[in-house]
């Protein structure tokens, strides 16, 4: 029914402390994943790949010391752009072959920052735009020739109307 007896999912999961959970899905099996870390560095994911077996999970996203695993987001079977976002508010859209699909790993530079980091990441069909939640619903912004570039590349400020958390 959706209540508990109030139990943190990190004593359910024996997740140690020092470690944060980025998102939860279940596992439908054939989907692919969009991981990427705050230093601005990730790929693609088939979801069976992350599936594990073990009590301890699997790593999937190879991280630094000084950097974490920043976000997840599935992959639509249509996409053929990616957005990212950064923490200094500069949005680029890149071609989603630019991008490997691997099973484990650093993965490639998404977006560089001066100073700044990944603050989210999503998938998408070019001709049906990048949409991103407001107060009142979904909004979509198909218009996005000003943010096409090359991947690893620093971006333009949001368009109007973006969310200030810099999250879709």
């Amino acid at each position: 029914g959706g209540r508990g007896h109030g139990e943190p999912i990190r004593l359910m999961l024996d997740i140690p402390n020092g470690h944060e959970v980025v998102k939860m899905m279940r596992f439908e099996g054939g989907r692919r994943f969009l991981i990427a870390s705050d230093s601005g560095r990730g790929f693609i994911v088939p979801e069976d790949e992350v599936a594990a077996q073990t009590k301890n999970g699997k790593q999937v996203l190879n991280v630094d010391s000084s950097e974490e695993a920043m976000a997840i987001s599935i992959v639509p079977d249509n996409a053929d752009h990616v957005a990212v976002i950064g923490t200094n508010r500069k949005l680029l859209v890149f071609t989603i072959v630019e991008l490997p699909e691997m099973s484990r790993g650093k993965g490639v530079i998404l977006q560089r920052y001066k100073d700044g980091a990944l603050s989210d990441l999503q998938a998408f069909k070019l001709s049906e735009g990048v949409t991103w939640q407001t107060g009142s619903g979904l909004r979509s912004e198909t218009d996005l020739k000003a943010w096409v570039g090359k991947r690893a590349g620093s971006g333009l400020l949001k368009p109007k109307g973006f969310p200030n958390n810099n999250r879709f």
